[in-house]
């Protein structure tokens, strides 16, 4: 029931060539990963990197990386700071939170009152 959603967190244009069509136009892009549900909003630590090609939008693999395709590439992974890991909760989270101790706290009462 989850959905997850990669958000681009940095983007850089290379002018390496590219090794399919020899292009000097590619964009590396790094993203991450968040997670979204009825109760909570998670945003995890894993980072993906893409290097596509702008002319025949290809997906460059690290198969097919040149040398300098894998210097441009460790220069900007040091240069990405994602976000932090955290967890946001929804308000149906605390709605539902609310109710069950509401609940609790009822039958507790009518317990050491004897209604029950």
């Amino acid at each position: 029931m989850a959905k997850e959603k990669q958000i681009a967190i940095k983007e850089a244009e290379i002018t390496n060539n590219c090794p399919e069509c020899f292009n000097q136009e590619l964009k590396l892009t790094f993203y991450q990963k968040h997670k979204y549900n009825p109760f909570f909003h998670r945003t995890t630590d894993q980072v993906i990197y893409e290097i596509k090609c702008k002319k025949c939008y290809s997906i460059i693999y690290p198969v097919n990386w040149t040398p300098d395709i894998e210097r441009v590439f460790e220069y900007y992974n040091k240069l990405v700071t994602p976000d932090r890991a955290s967890i946001r909760f929804t308000t149906l989270f605390f709605i539902l939170l609310l109710l069950i101790l509401g609940l609790g706290a009822a039958a507790v009462y009518f317990y050491m009152e004897g209604l029950i």
